[in-house]
C-alpha cells in the first residue's frame, strides 16, 4: 500500500518542499502454518536425551513474518534519499523476532544515484543479496531447506550491525556489492568487525554469483547480533552459536565464507548449484566464546547443493534439492557428514496469497563440532535426538 505523504506540500507549513516528492510504503508478510518434526530432541529429568514426534504451529518458515516501512525522497539530479525499517515477528505468539529488536530485520538509511546505492545501518551481508536467491531455501524451501544450521549464512540467519553497504548499478548484467560492519569496540578497531564483497551476473537465462564474507569474533559479533546474546560467565562470553553443526567453534577468533552459485533457466525449468567453504580460524580465543573441548587451529565445513525448480503454470511451481555438508576432523575424530534432501510445492491463490508444502529429510554421521556423535540438524528446528530427522510443513503466506 503506497502512500504519497508529501506529493503535495502544504505551502503554509512547508513551502521549501514544493519541488520534492517523498513516498513511504507500508509492507509486510504473514507466514503461518503447521509443521511436523520427527525425532525432536527432549532432555529428560535424568539428563538423557530422547526423541519424540512433534506438531507445532510455526510462523515465518517460507519467509519470516514481518512488517516494514520503506521510503524515498527525490533530491533532484538523479539522487534519492532512501530508508528501510523492517520488524520481524512471530505470528503464532505476536512476539518480536531477532531477540526482541524493534527493527531486527533491517534498519538503514542511504542515498541512491548514478553511482549506485550507499546505505548505513543494520543490513544483510552481500552474499545474502546475491547468492541467497539461488539457494533452494531462498526460492521455494524456506529456512528449513537451507544448509544445515545455515552454516554459511546464505539464508540470512544473522544480520550485520553498524554496516555501510555499497551496491553498484547494473552494468551489462554485472552487479557488485561491498559491505563493512564496524565492530564498535573502543581501542580495538578489528574486534567484532564484519565485511563482505560479492559479485553477481545475469545474462538471459544464466545467473552467476561469487562472494566472500569475513567475520571477526563471530560468536559475539555475528551470532550474538540478534538482541539477546548469551550471558558472559567468568569473563567468557556465552555460546550464541546454537546449532551442533558449529556450536563447538564459539572460541574462533574469526570466520570466513567463500561461496559461489549458478542457475540456468531452460524453458519452465531452473537448474542451480551452490557451493560454500566456511572456516573457523584460531580456535581457543576465550574472549570470543567458550572452548570446552580445548580446540585450536582452524576447522572447515564444505557444503555443496544442487537444486531444481519447475514452473508448471504461472500459479504452480515445485522444487527439489540435495545438499551435502562435510566438516573437518574434531578433536582427532572424523568430522560430521550431513546428507539433506528437500522438496517443495507452492501454489498462488492470488497475487498476494499462496499455500505451500515443504518436506526435508536429513541424515548425519561422524562427530559434530561438540565432539559428540553427529545428530541431524535441519536449520530452524531443534536438533534431532538421532542421526535422522524429517520435517513436513504446510503453510499459508500473505503479502501486503
Amino acid at each position: 500500500m503506497k502512500k504519497a505523504l508529501f506529493a503535495a506540500c502544504v505551502a503554509a507549513a512547508a513551502p521549501v518542499c514544493a519541488h520534492a516528492q517523498s513516498f513511504v510504503t507500508l509492507y509486510g508478510i504473514i507466514d503461518e502454518g503447521i509443521s511436523y518434526f520427527s525425532n525432536a530432541a527432549t532432555v529428560n529429568a535424568n539428563g538423557s536425551v530422547s526423541g519424540h514426534s512433534a506438531v507445532r504451529l510455526l510462523s515465518g518458515v517460507m519467509q519470516q513474518s514481518r512488517w516494514g516501512l520503506r521510503g524515498s525522497e527525490d533530491l533532484g539530479g538523479g539522487l534519492k534519499a532512501i530508508f528501510v525499517l523492517e520488524n520481524g515477528f512471530d505470528a503464532s505468539t505476536g512476539k518480536a523476532g531477532q531477540g526482541g529488536l524493534l527493527f531486527g530485520k533491517k534498519a538503514f538509511v542511504g542515498m541512491s544515484g548514478p553511482f549506485g546505492t550507499v546505505t548505513l545501518g543494520r543490513q544483510y551481508d552481500t552474499n545474502v543479496d546475491i547468492i541467497g536467491p539461488m539457494e533452494a531455501g531462498g526460492q521455494w524451501g524456506g529456512y528449513m531447506a537451507a544448509h544445515p544450521g545455515d552454516l554459511d549464512n546464505i539464508n540470512n540467519t544473522n544480520s550485520t550491525n553498524n554496516a555501510i553497504k555499497f551496491t553498484s548499478n547494473n552494468y551489462g548484467g554485472l552487479t557488485l556489492e561491498g559491505m563493512f560492519g564496524f565492530g564498535g569496540v573502543a581501542g580495538n578497531f578489528a574486534r567484532n568487525r564484519i565485511w563482505s564483497v560479492t559479485a553477481g551476473y545475469v545474462n538471459g537465462p544464466l545467473m552467476l554469483g561469487a562472494g566472500y564474507l569475513d567475520v571477526a569474533n563471530p560468536n559475539t559479533s555475528f551470532f550474538g547480533s540478534g538482541g539477546s546474546p548469551a550471558t558472559t560467565v567468568n569473563g567468557v562470553p556465552g555460546n550464541n552459536m546454537l546449532s551442533p553443526v558449529y556450536s563447538g567453534y564459539a572460541s574462533a577468533r574469526s570466520m570466513s565464507v567463500i561461496d559461489a552459485a549458478a542457475a540456468y533457466v531452460i524453458g519452465s525449468a531452473t537448474v542451480g548449484a551452490v557451493w560454500s567453504n566456511t572456516r573457523y580460524h584460531d580456535l581457543g580465543d576465550l574472549s570470543s566464546g567458550p572452548n570446552p573441548l580445548g580446540l585450536s587451529g582452524t576447522t572447515t565445513l564444505n557444503n555443496a547443493e544442487i537444486n531444481f525448480r519447475y514452473q508448471f503454470t504461472p500459479a504452480l511451481l515445485a522444487g527439489f534439492a540435495y545438499d551435502y555438508t562435510k566438516s573437518s576432523s574434531v578433536a582427532g575424530k572424523t568430522g560430521a557428514t550431513y546428507h539433506q534432501f528437500g522438496a517443495g510445492v507452492d501454489y498462488l491463490l492470488s497475487k498476494r496469497s499462496d499455500v505451500y508444502l515443504i518436506a526435508v529429510y536429513q541424515k548425519a554421521s561422524g562427530t559434530d563440532s561438540t565432539g559428540k556423535e553427529a545428530v541431524a540438524a535441519i536449520n530452524g528446528p531443534s536438533a534431532s535426538a538421532t542421526d535422522k530427522q524429517a520435517v513436513v510443513r504446510v503453510g499459508l503466506r500473505h503479502k501486503f
